[in-house]
């Protein structure tokens, strides 16, 4: 049996800064609000037509393929985890495959949403630990801007996102010393639709039900997000799965040299290093900068502590998210 080990990162954000003075421009919001609720301070949006989830993954990819010092023909599969996919279907994943000009390897997309990141780096680590690929390329991208409600009625969730896409290249690693020693997914489905998305779905409404009520005040298709039960389920789970994760590598809290946790909220990233006794070179948040990016906060998170130095070979890493569905997950890492 292998180890995989991150080989490779690279993450990709637009151009287009949108700070909380330009929605309070749009909307009745203010920076002030903004900030004491979620630390953000700003955020990117794509500008139409010159970015999606696919084409932003990919430019994350090609960095993250050079660091790797791999040619793309060594990349033996591909997993894409997002929530905004260009269609509907297919997936990203096959996108990918087409846009980079990989091989015809498999491609496998994740709905995991803001967990979707590690549930993507646990699929990736067991092909790799029984042998079965050597290297697989590991994106979260997501497109939120063009799906929110740009409107003071949708500014509780509206303010929160950003669009943007990191990318790691997991590759085998025969020393078992390094590289991914545990990952740990869990899900509690009952709460689904506390944050969600409801349209269109074949479930209950479909494209053809919303063009035939035509009704403008129907918000089925835009994200709705129960806040305060979203942050109290959050910050249970961040600490349960963190612990999980030492406990199953008999780690202690202070083992921990560099926590990524998904930028949900700072709020929630301050409570977690606040119980924890982290300090603030334990922990690495940039949700100021880019807003929250769902599955692919972890992995733009985590290329900027390394390119910041903040991340060095023998570190031991963790990986911690909870968000929509609900679903949350952990990774200990020994760089």
């Amino acid at each position: 049996m292998y180890h995989s080990k991150i080989t490779g990162l690279g993450f990709y954000v637009p151009d287009n800064v949108v700070t909380n003075d330009d929605l309070s421009k749009i909307m009745d919001t203010n920076d002030e609000w903004i900030q004491e609720r979620t630390g953000i301070q700003e955020r990117r949006h794509v500008i139409r037509g010159e970015d999606t989830t696919t084409s932003m993954g990919v430019k994350a990819a090609k960095i993250a393929i050079e660091r790797a010092k791999i040619d793309k023909n060594d990349i033996d599969f591909v997993i894409f985890a997002t929530l905004s996919p260009d269609y509907y279907f297919p997936g990203p994943g096959v996108l990918v495959q087409r846009d980079l000009g990989l091989r015809t390897v498999g491609a496998l997309d994740v709905r995991n949403q803001c967990s979707g990141f590690v549930y993507a780096l646990s699929v990736a680590d067991q092909y790799i630990k029984t042998g079965m690929y050597k290297n697989i390329l590991i994106i979260g991208s997501e497109l939120h801007s063009t799906g929110l409600d740009m409107t003071t009625r949708g500014r509780g969730v509206s303010v929160i996102f950003g669009d943007g896409a990191g990318a790691a290249v997991l590759s085998r690693e025969e020393d078992l010393t390094k590289g991914i020693l545990s990952t740990h997914l869990h899900s509690e489905g009952r709460h689904a639709e506390e944050l969600t998305v409801i349209a269109p779905g074949m479930g209950k409404r479909w494209v053809t039900d919303i063009i035939a009520d035509n009704n403008p005040e129907d918000e089925s298709y835009f994200p709705y997000m129960n806040g305060q039960f979203v942050f109290k389920n959050a910050v249970v789970r961040f600490s349960e799965v963190i612990n999980e994760g030492l406990q199953a590598n008999n780690l202690q809290v202070s083992d921990i040299d560099m926590l990524i946790p998904h930028q949900a909220n700072l709020r929630i990233s301050q409570f977690i290093q606040q119980k924890f006794k982290l300090t603030d070179e334990q922990v690495f948040n940039n949700i100021q900068k880019y807003g929250n990016t769902t599955a692919a906060s972890i992995p733009i998170a985590l290329t900027e502590a390394w390119e910041q130095g903040k991340i060095k070979e023998g570190d031991t890493v963790v990986l911690a998210a909870f968000g929509s569905g609900f679903t949350w997950a952990s990774a200990i890492i020994k760089w």
